[in-house]
């Protein structure tokens, strides 16, 4: 490369910046002083200071880099203040979120191997925080599904399937939602169609079920917003826990990536919060931006730590947040 990619990097709160620094440990084992890290801040400490959790010139600052390093942030419950990373995610126009889900050599419960990913559209949905009361002790919710929207997320779909099996499972409840998930349905289908892939589809209830009983019946899972949340964190409940849960937030011109964990201030720093979810973010982000070999040996690295019985307390082991993260970068510094 011939410049140094710039990142920006947020912390956040809680085990924000615990996962953060181990996962730019890990980082810079493999790439040296590579990359150009800039450092924000967002979140509650934030909105303490200065009554806003994310400034303008962090965003401004996000938008010109060529990636984010997002760790997790605690949403004040003061009506006026908006979570960082949802801003982040309509103000850059991230719609699609990317959360890859997996085997690995931890206790888990379920013993089939699976390896599967949903993309799960990060935009419309529900999540457009677009609510009212109608009358007296009834509120509303608007659910949008549009069909660019749909089509946007479903090409990013489709490129991740043309890597792996071919084939898309589109997830949605159209025989109840019929007009909002059968646009869904029908547009993601036809998007899948042009680009000659394979696709099927499931009602998110039955989704659910198989996930937990048939896994590995799953390659890459395309659904709208609120569903897609669900089934990630189901998805990482098959994987063992949320500190194995990496994702990336894509856009067109800017791209976000994040362990799925929140910033769980029940064990901030207490060393023990599992890092290794911003790590394989870390690897995703690498990746996207061009340091594809770098990011597979980091991978290779959390699968030989984690079978060596280097864990946090999460995963039935007895390491430091700090511990995981050194065994992983050692071992990454070694090829």
């Amino acid at each position: 490369m011939n410049a140094s990619p710039t990142v920006v990097v947020i912390p956040g709160d809680g085990i924000g910046p615990e996962v953060i620094d181990a996962a730019l440990k890990v980082v810079r084992a493999v790439l040296g002083d590579e990359l150009e890290i800039v450092e924000e801040q967002a979140g509650y400490s934030l909105w303490k200071k200065r009554g806003v959790t994310i400034e303008d010139e962090t965003i401004e600052r996000c938008r010109e880099a060529d990636a984010m390093l997002f760790g997790a942030c605690t949403t004040p419950e003061d009506p006026e203040a908006k979570s960082p990373i949802v801003t982040l995610r309509k103000e850059l126009g991230l719609y699609a979120n990317v959360r890859p889900a997996r085997s690995w050599p931890v206790p888990r419960p379920v013993d089939t191997e699976f390896d599967l990913v949903i993309v799960r559209e990060n935009t419309e949905g529900l999540y457009t925080g677009c609510e009212c009361e109608i009358h007296d002790g009834v509120t509303v919710a608007l659910r949008k599904i549009s069909e660019e929207g749909t089509r946007r997320v479903a090409e990013v779909a489709c490129d991740l399937a043309e890597e792996r099996s071919g084939r898309v499972t589109i997830v949605h409840k159209a025989n109840v939602l019929k007009l909002t998930c059968g646009t869904f349905k029908r547009v993601a289908a036809e998007t899948v169609e042009r680009r000659g892939l394979e696709w099927d589809d499931e009602y998110v209830d039955a989704a659910a079920y198989k996930l937990v009983r048939e896994p590995d019946s799953f390659d890459v899972i395309l659904t709208s917003n609120l569903f897609g949340d669900i089934l990630s964190d189901l998805a990482a409940g098959l994987m063992g826990s949320l500190g194995l849960a990496p994702s990336a937030n894509l856009g067109d011109d800017a791209a976000l990536f994040e362990p799925v964990h929140g910033s769980a201030p029940d064990i901030a720093g207490k060393g023990i919060a599992n890092p290794v979810a911003a790590i394989l973010s870390a690897a995703m982000m690498l990746d996207h931006l061009g340091y594809g070999e770098e990011a597979r040996i980091i991978e290779r690295a959390v699968e030989e730590v984690l079978r060596e019985g280097v864990r946090t307390p999460d995963l039935g082991g007895s390491a430091t947040t700090e511990e995981v993260a050194e065994a992983i970068a050692e071992r990454v510094a070694t090829g």
